[in-house]
Formats: C-alpha cells, structure tokens, sequence
C-alpha cells in the first residue's frame, strides 16, 4: 500500500491531465511579476515625458542597492461598480515594502502613477496601513512618495476611509519614528493632508503640486487665474506657505537629499541619532569669526558662515531654508555627534523674530526634542518685528509657540549670545530663564530690554527735551546707559550666563558641553499632553 506522498509523485494515467510541475508554477510566477515590474509601456512613456521616474526608479533611487524587499505586490482591488472588475491590475498602484539607508531599515510606500493614476482605494489603502504599522512597531523610518490622484471616485466612501487610516496611523506615529514626504506628483484634497501631519516634507519644482481644491475650482468660486505650480507648487510651499521643507529641481538631488537626511535622524525615539568618527578636530580654533562678525550691532552678516565655522567641516544641513528666512534652523554634527542648530540671521530683517521665523523655529526644536537631538541657539535678535500685519496676524500667538517649544524640550540645551539680545525675544531664544543648560557670551554681546538709543528715548526723554544741546545730551545718555546696563559682562555679573568667552573657543566649549549633557534625563510631568498655542 502507497503512502500519501507517493500517491502525489504518481505519474499520471491514461486519460488524466498532466500535473504542473513546480517549475511550471515558478515560471507563471516569474512571468506575472515581470509584467507587473514593467508596467503598462504606454503609461511609462508618458510618465518619462512628465520628467518624472517610474515608482521602481525612484525606490531604487532612495534605498541602498538591492535592498528593497517588497510587501504585497500580488494585492488586487475588489471593487466591480463601474467597470472596475475588468481591470484589477495586481499592486493595485501602490509599491511598498522596506528597505535600507546607508545600512538602517527604513519602510517605504510609493504611488504609481501609471496604475488609476496612483489614486487611493480600498487595498491601495491597506497595504499602506501594514506598511506604516511595520514602521512603527518596527521602530523605524517610514517615507512615502506620494504621486497621485487622490482618492479613487469608482470607490466612493471605502477610499476616504482608507485616507482617515492613514491620517491616525501619521499622528500615532508622530514622534515615534521620523516620517518623510516625498511629493513628487500631484497631492491633492484629502491626500495632502498626510504629509502635513509628517516631520519633513520634500518637493521638486515642476513636478510636485499640493493643495485642498484645484485651479479650477478656486477660479469658479474666487475668480483667481492660477496655474497649478502657483497654487501649490514646490516653490510656493517652501518659500510662502512653509509646508515643505524642502525644494530640489529634479528628483534624483531631492532623493541624495532625502538619505543625507536620514543620516542625521535616529531611526525611533528611544535612539540617539547615528554618530560618526570625527575628522574636524574638537579643539579646533575658530580664527575666522573674528572676521565674520563686525562688533557693531547695526552691522549685518551672514550667520551661516558662523555655523560653518562652528560645526565639523563646515557641513550643515539647513531645513526650511526659503521660509521665515530671518531664522535659520539647521542639523549639523559637532565632534561627530548630531545637534539642531537654530540661529538669528542679521542677513535678513537684521535678524528679528516675525511669524514665520516663529513658527519655523517651533517645529524645529519640537522636531529636534522628539529625536533626542540636542540644541545649539546662536543668538542676535533684535527683537519681535513691529507692525499691524503682525500684531493682526498673530505675532504673540506664534511667538508664543518658540517659547513653548523651548521650555517643553528636555533636550540638552546650549546658548551662546553672538551680539544683540533685545527683550523678549532674548527670552524666547532659549535663555537661562526658561530652562538652557549652559549659556555662553562674546564679548561682543549686548543683553537689554531694548537697544540704549530706544531706552534714551523713555528713561531720558524730559532730561533731552529740556537740555541746551538735546542732541549732544541725547549721546551722553546712550553712553551712560550702554555704559552701565549693557556692557559684556553684566549678565555674567549676575548669573545670567555662564561664561563670557572668547569667540575662536565657541566650537570647544560647545563640543565639551554637549559632552557634559549627553546623559541628560529630564522626568516628564504626568499628563495627557499640553496645550501649545494654536
């Protein structure tokens, strides 16, 4: 009598079909995942004539050569309204699966715009939410490269819940694990959403558009004639409405941009950001900013080459570089080790704290504070910009929100006043008073409520008014005052910085200092969450 498994290797007998072999199931294997891997030739082409990558492409593009491991390619939709069950391509128009960056796991879903031109459907949508669950339970980075549609009409209501999943899915993983978007096709409605609610969000100019309602929806109810790169291309959002954080000219510079990225980043919140074997020495002198920087307050500079004489080699990787330009906020490393660093621009504005700036300047250090990534704030503002346009738009609101942002990090936190420290915002640029670790001075600095030529005016404005020579009296006040409250070593005098100390030491102090607080641990207060300003 024959056992079971040799019934099953039995050759057939007359008048049977034959069985399939298991080379024959592999070679219909093989055959269906090619053509899915090849896609449909017409709608490559008109892709490439777009300018823009194929979804494979650009996954080949982000991660480390022959890395990708892909989940669910063989997915079908189930939908027949329509005529939708006579095209059920399998992928269903989205490629997902992880992979590895400069040799980390990262997780990655990508739309393919060739397939229902990489609209959201029901299984579209829950190979997204596997995906994006892996990440977080997985504890690593998730990216997505968003080229599509939006949702997919012939599914009606079962794709709109299929974006409210990914929407909770993105705020359950806020401050997990660092989420990136990569925008580099249409992102329009409902779909925009999803990269809002990420850390970083990336765009190519004349490829990628986001926003709620189309041009031509804005023209029927406003009357506005737009184009879709005005309405919300990659120059209007890294420049105007500050979404993106960055904007490259083609696709293969924002991906190099996206690794290097990801190369400052830990892979979760309960990681420190990857280290690398310094080759800037740590002692190094910072003879050059004696030359960068005037001692004249008025005098405008470029603050970037400050961080660049500061940080190792010179290398510093600024976010939201063409917004709120009056603040710049930047990862660098210092002796290998990755610190945000946020910084008064003179260059623009003379440095002032606006609403952009304020706001630009809070989601970077909550960014930083998620990430256990430690903050470097060079220092010389003037203050708040005056105005109505500010003060109707919300500039205390939003300057509010620096300030949360600074006195919630637990972060190691390190100052060092350049110049200028004018009223609050010298207290809104993480001042000793709400909670840095170390502050540091120039000598060049000037800490007051406000500028001695302002402060005359009020103290001594009677005395100028009735001296013989108001101007001559006018000077000798400003002195007197600049002389006796805002000398370089009043603060020190009082606690209120550390150390005055010489500017060539900056980037020394700075690295021995993060050294000290690299172990720094702050206990959380017990609560659900704050409640920052909106």
């Amino acid at each position: 009598m024959s056992s079971p498994g040799e019934t099953a290797l039995r050759p057939a007998a007359r008048g049977e079909l034959p069985r399939e072999t298991m080379e024959q199931r592999v070679d219909e294997l093989r055959i269906i995942k090619e053509e899915l891997y090849a896609g449909d030739a017409a709608a490559t082409e008109r892709q490439r004539a777009k300018g823009k990558l194929t979804v494979r492409e650009r996954i080949e593009l982000l991660l480390d050569e022959g890395s990708f491991a892909e989940i669910e390619p063989l997915r079908r939709h189930r939908a027949t309204d329509f005529g939708m069950d006579r095209r059920r391509p399998h992928g269903d128009g989205v490629v997902a699966g992880w992979g590895r960056v400069h040799g980390r796991e990262v997780l990655v879903y990508a739309h393919d715009f060739r397939v229902f031109g990489g609209a959201l459907g029901e299984a579209h949508a829950e190979k997204i939410h596997k995906v994006m669950d892996l990440a977080e339970a997985g504890g690593v980075p998730l990216i997505s490269l968003c080229d599509g549609a939006g949702a997919r009409i012939q599914e009606g209501v079962t794709a709109l819940a299929g974006y409210g999943g990914i929407f909770s899915r993105n705020v359950r993983a806020s401050g997990l694990i660092p989420q990136i978007s990569v925008v580099l096709g249409p992102c329009a409605g409902g779909a925009a959403y999803s990269p809002a609610l990420t850390d970083f969000v990336f765009m190519v100019r004349g490829t990628s558009q986001m926003f709620l309602t189309g041009p031509d929806v804005v023209q029927a109810v406003t009357g506005e004639k737009l184009t879709q790169d005005e309405l919300g291309g990659a120059d209007m959002h890294s420049q105007v409405s500050g979404l993106a954080a960055f904007a490259h000219d083609d696709e293969e510079s924002c991906f190099e941009d996206v690794r290097h990225l990801l190369s400052l980043l830990p892979s979760n919140n309960r990681e420190m950001p990857p280290a690398e074997a310094p080759q800037d020495p740590g002692d190094r002198s910072c003879d050059a900013l004696f030359d960068i920087v005037p001692v004249d307050p008025q005098a405008a500079y470029d603050m970037r080459k400050v961080i660049e004489e500061i940080v190792d080699d010179g290398d510093f990787f600024e976010v939201h570089e063409g917004w709120g330009t009056s603040l710049i906020c930047a990862l660098a490393r210092l002796d290998g080790q990755t610190v945000g660093v946020i910084a008064n621009q003179p260059m623009q504005m003379a440095g002032v704290l606006d609403i952009h700036s304020s706001e630009k300047g809070a989601r970077f250090v909550q960014t930083c504070d998620a990430f256990n990534i430690p903050l470097v704030t060079l220092v010389d503002v003037p203050g708040f910009l005056p105005g109505a346009d500010q003060e109707r738009g919300g500039i205390i609101r939003h300057g509010a929100k620096l300030l949360y942002a600074y006195c919630n990090a637990t972060v190691p936190r390190i100052q060092v006043i350049v110049r200028k420290a004018y009223g609050g915002a010298y207290i809104v640029m993480d001042s000793r008073s709400i909670g840095t670790d170390l502050s540091f001075a120039w000598p060049t600095n000037e800490i007051a409520v406000m500028g001695a030529e302002g402060a005359a005016n009020v103290v001594f404005r009677k005395r100028i008014a009735a001296a013989d020579d108001p101007e001559a009296e006018r000077a000798e006040v400003i002195e007197d005052y600049r002389r006796t409250l805002m000398h370089p070593y009043y603060a020190a005098e009082r606690g209120l910085v550390d150390d005055v100390i010489d500017p060539r030491d900056t980037r020394s102090v700075l690295i021995r200092s993060l050294a000290l607080l690299r172990a720094k641990y702050v206990p959380l207060v017990q609560r659900k969450h704050g409640n920052p300003p909106q």
